[in-house]
C-alpha cells in the first residue's frame, strides 16, 4: 500500500534537507518514492537532482499552458531513481503560493503520476493558507510530520500546524492525522527533552532527534543529500533511522495543540 507523508515547519528549519536525506534513505531500502516540493523556494529537490533547480509546474503552467505539458515536463529523476516535482510559486507580490500546489496536483492526477511506495510532500508551514493545506485536506498527504528545532517560533509554527490537522481531521475528504515530531537540532541545551514535551502535549511522539551536523552543510556545497556524499556518517545514519522509524510507524494521532503562554512557559522550563 501506497504511504503518503507531508513534512511540514516554519520556513528555514530544514525541511527540505529532511526531505531530501529521507528521500534519499527511503529509496536506498528500494523503494520507490517521488518527492514533490511544495513551497515557492523550489529548493525542495535541488540535492537529490546534484545541485540543479529543476523547472516549477507553476513557470512552465505561466509560459507555455497547461494542455501543452506532458509528464516529462514536470517529473525530473534524481539520486538513486527518486522522481522529483516542485510546485513552485507565482511571481513575487502577485498571487497566491498555494496556486502552484493547486497546478501541481491536478496535472500529476491527469497524468497518474501520483504513484510510488512512498510519496513525500515538502510543505512550508509558516502559515497554513488553503494552498499549503491541500495535501491534508484534500486525502493526499495522510500522515503528518511535524519538522521543528527548540526554538518557540518554530515550535510555534509546528503548533500552529496542529490546530490544522485537528480541523482538518474532522473533515470526510480528509485523512490526515498527526504521525510524529521530527527534531532538526540547533544544538542547544535541552532541546531534545523541550522538543519530546512539546511532542507529548499535542498528543504525538519525537520520532527522530536529528543533531546539528557540519556534513549536512559540506554536503550540500558538494551538491548532494548527506546519503550520497557521506553515506558512512553519524548523520547519514540518523536518516536511514528516520527512514525506518517512518516505515514501521503505526501512531497517527488527531493533535491537542496548546495554548500560547503554554508553550511559552514550556519553552522557560528547557531554556
Amino acid at each position: 500500500m501506497m504511504k503518503q507523508i507531508a513534512l511540514y515547519g516554519k520556513g528555514g528549519i530544514g525541511k527540505s534537507t529532511t526531505s531530501a536525506n529521507l528521500s534519499a534513505a527511503l529509496s536506498l531500502k528500494g523503494l520507490d518514492i517521488l518527492q514533490i516540493g511544495c513551497d515557492p523556494k523550489r529548493d525542495s529537490t535541488r540535492m537529490l537532482m546534484h545541485g540543479n533547480f529543476i523547472p516549477t509546474v507553476m513557470d512552465l503552467v505561466r509560459v507555455r499552458g497547461e494542455a501543452a505539458l506532458s509528464l516529462s515536463d514536470i517529473v525530473y529523476t534524481g539520486f538513486n531513481g527518486v522522481r522529483c516535482v516542485e510546485a513552485g510559486g507565482p511571481e513575487p507580490g502577485v498571487g497566491c503560493a498555494g496556486r502552484g500546489i493547486i497546478a501541481t496536483f491536478q496535472l500529476l492526477e491527469k497524468f497518474g503520476a501520483l504513484t510510488g511506495d512512498v510519496i513525500v510532500y515538502d510543505v512550508l508551514g509558516d502559515v497554513v493558507c488553503g494552498g499549503f493545506a491541500m495535501p491534508m485536506r484534500e486525502g493526499y498527504a495522510q500522515d503528518i510530520y511535524l519538522v521543528t528545532s527548540g526554538e518557540l517560533m518554530s515550535l510555534y509554527a509546528a503548533n500552529n500546524i496542529c490546530k490544522a490537522i485537528k480541523r482538518l481531521s474532522s473533515r470526510t475528504k480528509s485523512t490526515c492525522r498527526l504521525a510524529g515530531v521530527i527534531c532538526n537540532a540547533k544544538n542547544q541545551p535541552g532541546e531534545e527533552e523541550l522538543v519530546g514535551e512539546f511532542a507529548r502535549r499535542v498528543n504525538s511522539s519525537l520520532i527522530q532527534y536529528i543533531p546539528r551536523d557540519r556534513v549536512v552543510q559540506l554536503a550540500e556545497l558538494n551538491r548532494k543529500t548527506v546519503l550520497e556524499y557521506d553515506p558512512d556518517s553519524a548523520q547519514a545514519a540518523q536518516y536511514r533511522s528516520l527512514a525506518e522509524r517512518i516505515m514501521e510507524n503505526t501512531r497517527f494521532t488527531i493533535p491537542t495543540p496548546i495554548e500560547i503562554d503554554d508553550l511559552e512557559s514550556l519553552a522557560f522550563e528547557f531554556i
